[in-house]
């Protein structure tokens, strides 16, 4: 998990940046909350709400071809609601209010994910990589060799046998 308290100052520095913006939510992809700055909103819902508003813009932009999801803006008659790719692991929720500079708000959500995409990708786990599965060549052996061992794929037991 990246660095909670530099999540939450990349947060808090965006506020001061941008006046207009009434609250801030770092999430990862899944809808897990990572850093907020939300008040009066509860930030587990809007994480859960971003990431399924998330799953369908990046079917809509698949379906038009139109490339990787890299923002997504609603506007209600109170205000916007900004989201913004924060590198493979996350995204940036902003939350505005309706007199915000757009233009604006897209600038410094857009240098504020990217900050928090590499706070983000840095910190998380690399993919774990599965073993490679190897199989050795059963070979005839001799009374005398002894026993032959064969290696078989994971979570199979290797049998030993003796040839005669």
């Amino acid at each position: 998990m990246a660095d909670q308290p530099a999540l939450l100052e990349e947060l808090h520095r965006l506020r001061a940046r941008v006046p207009q913006l009434t609250g801030a939510l770092a999430a990862s992809v899944d809808g897990l909350v990572l850093a907020h700055d939300t008040p009066g909103v509860e930030p587990e819902g809007l994480a859960a709400l971003t990431a399924a508003a998330l799953g369908v813009a990046i079917r809509t932009t698949d379906a038009t071809g139109r490339g990787e999801l890299r923002e997504l803006l609603l506007r209600g008659h109170l205000g916007y609601v900004a989201t913004y790719a924060a590198g493979a692991h996350a995204v940036l929720t902003l939350l505005a209010q309706d007199r915000v500079n757009v233009g604006r708000l897209h600038l410094e959500g857009r240098r504020a994910g990217a900050r928090i995409g590499e706070l983000v990708d840095t910190a998380a786990p690399a993919p774990a990589r599965p073993a490679p599965r190897t199989r050795t060549a059963r070979t005839a052996a001799s009374p005398a060799a002894g026993p032959t061992t064969t290696t078989t794929p994971r979570g199979t037991t290797p049998r030993t046998t003796t040839e005669s």
